[in-house]
């Protein structure tokens, strides 16, 4: 964890079962529900709405841009409505998403930004690594992703300890040992 961490450049890494269950342990972490909206793309693995449904939350399809499969970020505020508490962006294909506009967005709306970096371990967005922009970077070790496992596995990267603290608890049953 520590060494995934700075690789990333984050000062927190939780390791989990899957990427699935990073995504869901950073919504959970970030207490977002029931009744909320997350903005994602819809051109992405399962797993990505997955998350955010499990949480009860709605996830809130935002096309993609047709030369890089990404989130468009130019479509991304029309979406936002005052139920939206997150953006969910997928760097697809190795390809990270823009994440200077995601952020700026994110911010300018007071959004948290989670960070689907499954098929992008090692990518960059102006030299920073994908998953170091958002509150939290999610990763998959699938034997089929580009850093992949002799199996499953996942993790998510933060520089909140509070965050990395919850999602901690969360996938030990409540427990901090």
């Amino acid at each position: 964890e520590e060494n995934f961490a700075a690789t990333i450049g984050r000062q927190e890494c939780v390791s989990c079962n899957s990427g699935t269950d990073a995504l869901y342990l950073a919504l959970r972490a970030l207490e977002i529900g029931s009744g909320d909206e997350v903005i994602t793309p819809p051109f992405t693995f399962a797993a990505t709405a997955e998350a955010i449904a499990m949480t009860g939350a709605k996830p809130v399809f935002v096309d993609i841009n047709a030369t890089t499969f990404n989130l468009d970020v130019e479509k991304i505020e029309a979406a936002i409505t005052p139920q939206t508490k997150a953006i969910l962006p997928v760097h697809l294909f190795g390809q990270p998403v823009k994440m200077t506009e995601v952020m700026r967005i994110a911010k300018k709306h007071h959004l948290f930004v989670i960070e689907d970096c499954a098929q992008a371990t090692g990518a960059t967005w102006h030299n920073q690594q994908v998953g170091s922009w958002g509150d939290v970077g999610c990763f998959s070790f699938f034997p089929t992703k580009n850093l992949g496992a002799c199996g499953d596995g996942g993790a998510l990267v933060t520089n909140n300890a509070s965050i990395a603290q919850a999602a901690r608890m969360l996938a030990n049953h409540g427990q901090r040992e």
